[in-house]
């Protein structure tokens, strides 16, 4: 690094490269890359660069390298390989389904993103692969919020929860609980509701019961979603009864 040439560290980051040392063919390439700008074997230089990231386990870092190789060489005939790389290294970078999914969000683009300019790929089974993965994270991470936020009796905020993951996710297999859970936070959303309130939001339940048991009619949910449903109509003809007084 401190006495070789440009050519002698060039062929050293390639020797450390393919012996896999990457921590010092990255410190060459990282030298060397603005040296070399413009010359043909600034593409390879660049390229391996992003995969020294990688190899480290540094996926942001990778990520960002290998998007700003395909951008930066856009002739180049390792532009699929790198915006393929660019989104899986977002996927590896993707958090346990309890944390922030920004990153998962990103790479579920970027897959796509992928499949929309390369649809005949060698990668196109494995950027389908890593799409479906990371959108089921994403419906585990919507599933267990919506139940956060009526563990926590934020019921407004549980019943508008559970209608976004029924519209996000409509063939998810949670979606007969959450359609029970829907009725149940509506319910208590009515009964800890003013008098003011109330009437409006028993008729939510039974919206909501109506929806359940047409989509639902034989579940485990059935009986005690009715429960609910038969308590609604009962605090609903006491309105009427008190409405006529």
């Amino acid at each position: 690094m401190k006495k070789g040439s440009v050519e002698e560290k060039y062929n050293g980051a390639i020797s450390y490269y393919d012996k896999k040392d990457f921590y010092r063919a990255g410190l060459l390439l990282e030298e060397l890359i603005p040296l070399i700008k413009g010359q043909k074997r600034s593409e390879i230089a660049n390229l391996y660069y992003a995969y020294c990231h990688y190899y480290q386990r540094q996926r942001q870092l990778a990520a960002y390298y290998f998007k700003r190789f395909y951008t930066n060489f856009g002739a180049s005939k390792y532009v699929e390989e790198a915006m393929y790389m660019y989104a899986f290294s977002l996927y590896k970078d993707s958090p346990e389904a309890y944390l922030d999914q920004s990153n998962t969000d990103q790479a579920i683009v970027a897959s796509q993103n992928f499949l929309n300019r390369f649809p005949q790929s060698k990668y196109r089974e494995e950027c389908s692969r890593i799409i479906s993965e990371l959108r089921k994270k994403l419906e585990t991470k919507a599933y267990e919020n919506a139940k956060l936020y009526y563990r926590i009796r934020n019921y407004r905020a549980a019943v508008i929860t559970f209608t976004n993951f029924q519209k996000d996710f409509p063939d998810s297999h949670y979606n007969e609980e959450v359609a029970y859970l829907k009725i149940l936070s509506q319910y208590e959303f009515a009964q800890v509701s003013t008098l003011r309130r109330q009437q409006e939001r028993f008729q939510g339940v039974i919206k909501y019961y109506t929806e359940f048991i047409d989509a639902y009619p034989g579940s485990g949910y059935s009986r005690s979603a009715e429960r609910l449903y038969s308590s609604s109509i009962k605090a609903l003809s006491k309105f009427k009864q008190t409405t006529k007084s």
